[in-house]
């Protein structure tokens, strides 16, 4: 039996044929869903409330082999990209060696994939970490969620890079006298509070994000508080824009 894991390309034909048992992949998702080379980060960055891992037979083509066994897991609403790799890597791990005891005891029957509710995971592009600050705040907190820690959601400041790496969903409604709006009609990515004190709230197209951890262009990953007592940020000012 040959094992792959977070390989990305497609086996060639000469090898598939080889092993008796077949080539085996661990695909981080519950097939079809999110065929392709980032299923973590896209799932949390579509919103998703649970994910899971599959071993699949290797055929031709990407992703698209008679499934062997399925466990689904929770996305949790602190899960990022980082912690959630953590979780799916050690199921993944227990799955590996229960369907290769299931395998050699001739238990499993591979079952094909329904083509037709197939979605699809590519590569990450660079466009994907930019911010889109007229999207509504629970947009932008899995946004950040799903780059984090690698490669980090990035925004603009005076032109230069930001990388937003945790926001938390501005709630008025709760303490509302501790969310003072300093600016009137605000637009998305405007800054509405900045202080080391209150932290760093940021109107988006619908709702506001507290930013909790970010990255400075040529600096540290620092949390908010630090950040501000060393990189003062007025409200009025406009995240994502030049100038």
């Amino acid at each position: 039996v040959i094992i792959i894991v977070a390989f990305g390309q497609i086996i060639p034909p000469q090898i598939i044929s080889l092993p008796s048992y077949g080539c085996i992949n661990l695909h981080a998702s519950l097939l079809p869903q999110y065929r392709g080379a980032a299923p973590i980060h896209r799932a949390i960055i579509n919103g998703e409330t649970k994910t899971g891992v599959t071993t699949m037979l290797i055929n031709e083509k990407l992703d698209e082999g008679d499934i062997l066994l399925q466990e689904t897991i929770p996305i949790r609403k602190e899960d990022n990209a980082g912690t959630l790799h953590d979780r799916l890597a050690k199921q993944g791990a227990d799955l590996l060696v229960k369907t290769l005891a299931l395998l050699v005891q001739g238990k499993l029957k591979p079952q094909p994939q329904d083509h037709s509710r197939a979605t699809f995971a590519p590569p990450l592009r660079r466009e994907d970490e930019i911010i889109d600050w007229s999207k509504p705040a629970r947009a932008i907190f899995n946004h950040t969620r799903g780059m984090d820690p690698w490669p980090g959601a990035k925004t603009t400041r005076d032109e230069r890079t930001l990388k937003i790496y945790r926001v938390k969903i501005n709630k008025p409604e709760i303490n509302p006298e501790l969310y003072p709006l300093t600016v009137l009609n605000p637009l998305p990515g405007q800054v509405l509070t900045a202080s080391p004190e209150k932290g760093l709230l940021v109107q988006t197209g619908e709702g506001q994000v507290w930013i909790m951890e970010l990255q400075a262009e040529g600096g540290k990953r620092l949390a908010i508080q630090e950040f501000l007592r060393g990189n003062p940020v007025s409200a009025n000012q406009r995240l994502g824009t030049k100038g």
